[in-house]
C-alpha cells in the first residue's frame, strides 16, 4: 500500500484549524500517511519574527488563529514548491484569487498520483458560465481534485465544538482516504460523490445569508427568516440541477454543505450581519464592509451580482425570485420590504 505524502496550501484562520485535524489524523493512521505534514505559510512578520519559524518553535500561528496548539508533526515552509514537492495529497485552503498563480507554481513538481481537494468555498460566476475552484485546480495541475464543505466555524472547529463537514468525491477510493485524512470525533466527515453540489452550496448559500440578514434588520421575526431560507434552499437547488444536470443531487443539500452550513450562516456570520446593518441603517454596503468587518470583503452581495448577470444572459431572472430580490435590494435601490412582498 502507498504511504501518502500530505501537503496543506494555505495557513490562515481556517488553514491552520485543518492543519490541527490533518496533523492529527496523519499521526494516528501511520500506515496510511507519511508522519510529517508540509505546510505552505505565506511568510509574515509578527512582532519581529518570522511567522514560519514561530509555528516550527512555537508550534501555534499566533496571527490567525492564537491560543490553539498544532501538531509538532506539521512544519511550516515559506517556498510553495518546497512545501509541494512530491506530495501525493494535496489540501488548498487559501484564497481564492490566489489558487492560480500558486497553482502554476506547483506544475511538475507532485508525486505521479497526487490527488487534491479543495476547502475553498465558492464558485466563480461570470454572464459566460460558471467554474469550480476543484475545475480550475484540476485544469492547471492535471490532477483529480475533490471538495470538502460544511457548517465549519474555524475557531468552532479549532476548539473542538462537535461539527460535521463533506466531502465531495467521484473516486470511491480516494473518498476513503480524505475519510481518514480529516475524520475525527469532534468533525465529522460524510463522503458523496457529488463534487459539484458540495462547492455549490459553499457559494449560493451567501445570496441567502443577506436576505435572512435583511428580514433580521427590518424586525421580521423567526417565521420570516425560516421562510427566507427555506425558499433559499429551494432555489440554491433549483440552480444546482438546471445548470449542472443530475451531477447536482438533491441528497446533497441535506449535507453539512446544504443546509447546515446555511443555517450557520444564515443565523451568524458576516453576510447576515452586515446585510442587517443595511436594514437599519440604510448605509451603503462598502462603507458597512469597512466599519464592520475589518478589512474582510462581503461574498453574498458580491455573488448575487454575479448571479444575476448569470441567470439575466439567459432570461431567467424571474425564475430564481429570492436570489433576484436580493440583487435588486443592493444593487438597485428596491424598497427592502421586497425582501417578503417579491420572493
Amino acid at each position: 500500500m502507498t504511504v501518502e505524502n500530505v501537503c496543506i496550501i494555505g495557513s490562515g484562520n481556517w488553514g491552520s484549524a485543518i492543519a490541527k485535524i490533518v496533523g492529527e489524523n496523519t499521526a494516528r493512521h501511520n500506515n496510511v500517511f507519511l508522519p510529517t505534514v508540509r505546510q505552505w505559510v505565506f511568510e509574515e512578520n509578527v512582532n519581529g519574527e518570522k511567522l514560519t519559524e514561530i509555528i516550527n518553535t512555537k508550534h501555534e500561528n499566533v496571527k490567525y488563529l492564537a491560543g490553539v496548539p498544532l501538531p509538532t508533526n506539521v512544519v511550516a515552509i515559506p517556498d510553495v514548491v518546497e512545501a509541494c514537492k512530491d506530495a501525493s495529497l494535496i489540501v488548498f485552503v487559501l484564497p481564492h484569487q490566489f489558487v492560480r498563480g500558486v497553482c502554476e507554481k506547483m506544475k511538475g513538481h507532485l508525486a505521479p498520483n497526487a490527488r487534491a481537494i479543495s476547502l475553498i468555498k465558492g464558485l466563480e460566476i461570470t454572464p459566460q458560465g460558471t467554474r469550480l475552484f476543484s475545475e480550475e485546480i484540476s485544469r492547471i495541475l492535471d490532477i483529480p481534485c475533490a471538495a470538502l464543505s460544511g457548517a465549519n466555524i474555524a475557531d468552532e472547529v479549532a476548539r473542538e465544538k462537535f461539527c460535521e463537514s463533506t466531502v465531495g468525491c467521484t473516486n470511491v477510493a480516494d473518498g476513503q482516504i480524505f475519510h481518514k485524512l480529516f475524520d475525527a470525533p469532534y468533525f465529522r466527515i460524510n463522503v458523496v460523490q457529488d463534487h459539484v453540489g458540495v462547492q455549490l452550496c459553499g457559494a449560493l448559500k451567501n445570496v441567502v445569508a443577506v436576505g435572512a440578514g435583511l428580514s433580521d434588520g427590518l424586525g421580521f421575526g423567526s417565521n420570516t427568516k425560516s421562510a427566507i431560507v427555506r425558499r433559499g434552499l429551494v432555489e440554491m437547488r433549483k440552480f444546482g440541477q438546471t445548470f449542472f444536470g443530475d451531477v447536482v443531487q438533491t441528497e446533497t443539500f441535506f449535507e453539512s454543505c446544504g443546509v447546515a452550513d446555511l443555517l450557520t450562516t444564515c443565523m451568524g456570520g458576516r453576510n447576515r450581519k452586515v446585510a442587517e446593518a443595511f436594514a437599519k441603517t440604510g448605509k451603503p454596503i462598502d462603507v458597512l464592509e469597512a466599519e464592520l468587518l475589518n478589512g474582510q470583503k462581503l461574498q453574498g452581495t458580491l455573488t448575487a451580482k454575479e448571479v444575476n448577470e448569470f441567470l439575466s444572459a439567459r432570461n431567467m431572472v424571474e425564475d430564481f425570485p429570492l436570489f433576484t430580490t436580493v440583487y435588486r435590494i443592493c444593487y438597485e435601490g428596491l424598497d427592502m420590504h421586497a425582501i417578503v412582498r417579491d420572493i
